[in-house]
């Protein structure tokens, strides 16, 4: 029950974004269109932001799915970059929005979490200290995210295909040839 009443809260937001920025969207807002209490919002999330940052948590999760393999991880991009499609008015009001951040750690988790299951996957047979490993996820990590967010400044116009092929060229064997540097047997 806890999870549909979450799910009810981040639709309703959703929908009042479609009005309105979220500086403008009040507790009472989201609980009047969601038909709960406030008290009812205040035992799943302790503000907005709470209700923010959870959504772009649980969009993570379900964004990511399988593909966070070394096979798969353009496919895993893609689906970043849909997902931060689907969700424009949410993505650009939460970005326009004192919460920018927000939107900058959602997609940082997002891709660290697909870049460091790329970069394990193929350290396999290798002595690669964690922390170089690490260094190399969070490489591809800013490079990506970076990538995203100018994306989402220019309002999104690029077809995510596009970008994540072009992208494709550039990293393609990079992730494996960095493994290798920091090998130490």
């Amino acid at each position: 029950m806890s999870q549909i009443t979450k799910r009810a809260l981040e639709d309703s937001l959703k929908h009042l974004l479609l009005q309105k920025p979220l500086p403008k969207i009040t507790i009472q807002d989201i609980t009047d269109d969601c038909g709960i209490s406030r008290m009812t919002f205040y035992y799943h999330f302790k503000d907005i932001y709470d209700l923010v940052e959870w959504s772009c948590e649980e969009d993570a999760q379900r964004v990511l799915g399988e593909n966070r393999h070394y096979d798969s991880w353009e496919e895993g991009l893609l689906d970043i970059f849909k997902a931060v499609r689907e969700n424009k008015p949410f993505i650009l009001n939460v970005y326009h929005s004192v919460s920018r951040e927000q939107i900058e750690v959602y997609l940082y988790q997002l891709t660290y979490q697909l870049m460091i299951d790329v970069v394990e996957e193929k350290a396999v047979g290798l002595q690669v200290a964690p922390e170089n490993k690490t260094f190399i996820a969070d490489f591809y990590k800013y490079a990506l995210v970076g990538l995203m967010l100018d994306w989402i400044k220019k309002d999104m116009k690029e077809e995510p295909q596009d970008l994540v092929n072009r992208l494709a060229i550039l990293v393609h064997g990079n992730i494996v040839a960095a493994l290798k540097h920091y090998d130490t047997r």
